[in-house]
């Protein structure tokens, strides 16, 4: 791929920031809405603070050679879930988020440890492209059903159900995956590198025009937007608070909860986070491979692999100390990258600290809390579909005509856009993991038969 801005390329001033204004859209719905879900009162502003300090560490520990946003992630919904369940009151749940966080870090950390002194050769042999390639492929493709399902939803919602027509809500979302195509191929410059941002505008401004009809003839069909994230900021008059607010950073809560913590309560969160983080391990991974790929450098050798996990999981710590959401690499991010062709770092630094600072912004945060799922979804269907291309990509160069190649891929596949996934106790193992572990176990054993031809 011929990138425009290379990943020690630094664009001027003004370009980087609406460039990172554009990867900060990219990853913030996902970002915000993690938090959302544990519920218990936790700030979606601090876990977009948490994302940026996150995101700063990782590029500190990688050298400033991997162009990847950390975000929350959400494996570890259902550790969390754990964590406020097994605690004694609230303060004891946010300290044992953080205490889980860093537990899942530490899995990071030994790992790195064992790459440091056994290097990647074993990883590359254990996870070839004919298994990273469908995996990868898997990240774009598991997410599709919730692109498909955002693009017919508004943002308006009662009990939970969009009042905004499907149909009404389509014509949002196409809006905005058309626009964005049609600036990435035809567009300048300038439009090749943020056809988000003009994709997000074009959708949210016709959106707009629905929801303004649909208040001014009370048709509850066209209100495709809830302004109410940003009449709320203003209810009381225009204060200092309506713009500017501290968030509610996890820490804070979680110092109250220390007398309370117990044996019990931490072999709990072990038991919650440890498993999970070598499931995210896979996803790492892949992760890494797919925006290896993308930059034409081999993230996993140089800066090498324990420098990626030790940003991800000591990002992973600090994001969860400020904003409770242990942090991981987005696809979101990858594909923004692969789109845009954009793969400058400084990008994702500027993102990082606009992260941090806007996290203060009531405004910014409400106006992305207002864009409706029908416009996000026209993005994803981009992004996400590029995540599933940059897999298929890898895997050019495979002999598929070799049925020993067809099976892996085949099954890979099969497991991934079927869902396969395993629960044990609180822990899952995600759709992606579980494709990934069947496609490893199933090259191993059909590669004996290679070894077997060779020896004979």
């Amino acid at each position: 791929m011929k990138l425009i801005y290379n990943v020690d390329d630094k664009p001027k001033f003004g370009q980087l920031i609406i460039f990172a204004i554009q990867q900060l859209l990219a990853i913030m719905a996902a970002t915000l809405v993690v938090p959302v879900i544990v519920g218990n009162g936790m700030s979606s502003a601090a876990a977009l603070f948490g994302a940026g300090v996150g995101t700063l560490i990782y590029v500190a520990f990688t050298k400033k050679k991997s162009p990847v946003f950390l975000g929350s992630s959400f494996a570890f919904i259902g550790s969390m879930f754990a964590a406020f369940a097994g605690a004694t009151s609230i303060a004891l749940g946010y300290l044992g988020i953080i205490l889980g966080a860093f537990f899942a870090g530490l899995v990071y950390v030994v790992i790195a440890l064992i790459v440091k002194f056994a290097g990647v050769k074993w990883i590359n042999k254990l996870m070839p492209a004919v298994v990273i390639g469908p995996t990868v492929s898997i990240i774009g493709l598991s997410l599709a059903g919730n692109a498909i399902g955002d693009l017919t939803s508004g943002g308006l919602k009662v009990d939970n159900v969009s009042v905004a027509s499907p149909y009404v809500a389509l014509i949002c979302g196409l809006v905005t995956l058309f626009v964005v195509c049609i600036s990435s191929v035809y567009g300048k410059k300038m439009g090749k590198l943020i056809p988000f941002i003009i994709g997000i505008l074009s959708g949210y401004a016709v959106a707009t025009v629905f929801t303004v009809i649909g208040n001014v003839a009370g048709i509850d069909a066209l209100k495709v937007i809830d302004f109410s994230h940003i009449t709320s900021l203003f209810a009381d008059g225009i204060t200092i608070k309506s713009f500017l607010q501290i968030p509610d950073f996890t820490f804070l809560t979680a110092f109250g909860g220390i007398k309370e913590l117990s044996g019990t309560y931490v072999v709990t969160l072990i038991a919650a986070y440890v498993p999970v983080a070598f499931v995210v391990f896979a996803e790492h991974i892949a992760d890494h491979k797919n925006i290896s790929s993308i930059i034409e450098k081999d993230l996993l050798e140089d800066p090498g692999l324990s420098r990626t996990l030790l940003g991800d999981g000591v990002g992973s710590m600090a994001g969860a100390f400020f904003g409770g959401c242990p942090n991981t690499t987005y696809g979101e991010s990858v594909g923004c990258v692969a789109i845009t062709k954009n793969a400058s770092v400084y990008t994702i630094i500027g993102a990082a600290i606009m992260a941090m600072v806007i996290s203060f912004i009531s405004p910014f945060v409400a106006f992305v809390n207002s864009i409706p799922s029908c416009v996000m979804g026209g993005v994803c269907v981009a992004l996400y579909g590029f995540i599933a291309v940059s897999g298929l990509k890898m895997i050019q160069k495979v002999d598929l005509e070799d049925n020993r190649n067809l099976f892996v891929v085949s099954a890979i596949f099969i497991a991934g856009i079927g869902g396969l996934t395993l629960k044990f106790g609180n822990v899952e193992i995600t759709t992606i993991a579980c494709a990934l572990i069947l496609g490893i176990v199933l090259n191993i054993i059909l590669s004996k038969k290679k070894t077997e031809e060779i020896s004979e």
